[in-house]
């Protein structure tokens, strides 16, 4: 018994390693903007492109990333991102011109899919081997890599402005990182059928070369498939949209104080990475369908009610309501879409990815053609689809692991 537990620990560790690295070398290179936008000359435009061009490789990924899932696994594939994320740092600080520094950042995008699929493979088969819920605490660490990543940046500044010193700086705390923690990572991807994670029993008889052929080949998702992604889509734009124009909701359309403006992205920051560290308790009693499903409810009517009272004190608690309730949102899905293969992680990532760019564009667009409130309202709405589209998705349930028993292995 102690022994499987501390295989699950250090397999768990290792696990929350890559979404640790994910958020830092993200937040490593989104904190430096100012300067790399200085260094090369750019117009906000052009830093807006730049920005984009990330989020596009991300998106775009999905054909490659589920190629090389099934021919790599997410043990390898995962290793294999964090290196090139790691040089990709190195790469952009050294970018000599704008043109380059777009080829860069959209590797980096693609490479962020890649590493996306790959580390929630690895949480959800984590689920599976050992019978016991950890995603929502995984996603938590990726918040913690964004927090460590702020304090570095302002260490190095106090010590110099050089972008290459502090990059040059994380990528080698990154590979690092990744060094000492790849070898507790999961070899095996276990992809439990739809509606179980029991995964597959001992003894079953082997997968015949001809179904192992049309595995490995790109599959038409399903109807389930499809409302995950929905799913997916509406949570990220709910999530992207708060990071975005909580702020200026609060100056704008409530009058709050300046000092008060980036409380609505501290309230909501704060909100998800404490729902995420108990999420996890919440998922074994009450199931994840009915905790996304009570979650969207709660962050669509909470902030809807917020909207209708006004002031500070209301919309502050609407935006916990909303922190509160999509926190466990994406890491849901995430196991999910795992259950139904890698096909379906890829492409549910990549709805993802694309939810949270369009996202705070789409509540742009609105407010320019009604106002803030309307575009906060159709986030409200959009947490709302979440609930209605958990309805249609088969949720993957935990076997009940015998008495003293904590994995099927063991």
């Amino acid at each position: 018994m102690s022994g499987v537990t501390d295989q699950f620990h250090r397999a768990q560790l290792a696990i929350a390693a890559l979404f640790c690295f994910l958020g830092f070398q993200y937040a490593t290179w989104a904190s430096r903007l100012p300067a790399i936008k200085s260094r090369l000359d750019l117009t906000e435009a052009e830093l807006g492109l730049l920005l984009m061009a990330c989020g596009a490789g991300a998106a775009a990924s999905f054909p490659l990333v589920a190629i090389l899932m099934k021919r790599m696994g997410s043990r390898r594939l995962a290793v294999l991102s964090a290196v090139v994320l790691s040089l990709l740092l190195l790469a952009l600080s050294a970018a000599p011109n704008y043109p380059v520094a777009l080829v860069v950042i959209c590797c980096d995008g693609i490479a962020v899919g890649s590493l996306n699929v790959a580390m929630n493979a690895q949480g959800a088969a984590l689920e599976v081997t050992y019978q016991r819920t950890a995603m929502a605490r995984l996603h938590a660490t990726f918040s913690a890599g964004s927090l460590f990543a702020a304090l570095l940046a302002s260490g190095v500044n106090l010590l110099t402005t050089d972008v290459t010193v502090h990059f040059g700086a994380a990528a080698v705390l990154l590979l690092l990182l990744i060094g000492l923690t790849r070898s507790g990572l999961l070899t095996e991807d276990r992809q439990p059928p739809a509606g179980n994670s029991a995964g597959t029993p001992a003894g079953a008889p082997a997968e015949d070369p001809a179904a192992e052929q049309s595995r490995r080949r790109l599959s038409m998702p399903s109807r389930v498939t499809i409302w995950m992604g929905f799913a997916m889509v509406f949570g990220t734009v709910t999530e992207g949209a708060m990071n975005d124009w909580s702020a200026l909701y609060l100056k704008d359309v409530v009058d709050a104080a300046a000092e008060l403006a980036p409380m609505g992205i501290a309230v909501v920051s704060v909100m998800m990475v404490l729902a995420r560290v108990f999420a996890d308790g919440w998922r074994s009693r009450w199931g994840d369908g009915r905790i996304v499903r009570v979650g969207g409810v709660v962050a669509g009517t909470g902030l809807a009610l917020a909207l209708l009272a006004g002031g500070v004190v209301p919309t502050l608690i609407g935006f916990a309501c909303v922190g509160l309730g999509v926190a466990a949102v994406t890491p849901c899905i995430y196991v999910a879409a795992a259950a139904q293969g890698t096909d379906a992680l890829a492409l549910v990532a990549a709805m993802g990815t694309t939810g949270l760019l369009a996202g705070p564009a789409l509540i742009g667009f609105i407010a320019s053609a009604g106002s803030l409130v309307w575009g906060m309202g159709a986030v409200a709405a959009s947490a709302i689809l979440v609930s209605l589209c958990a309805t249609r998705i088969r949720w993957p349930v935990l076997a009940e692991p015998e008495p003293g028993v904590l994995s099927p292995e063991s």
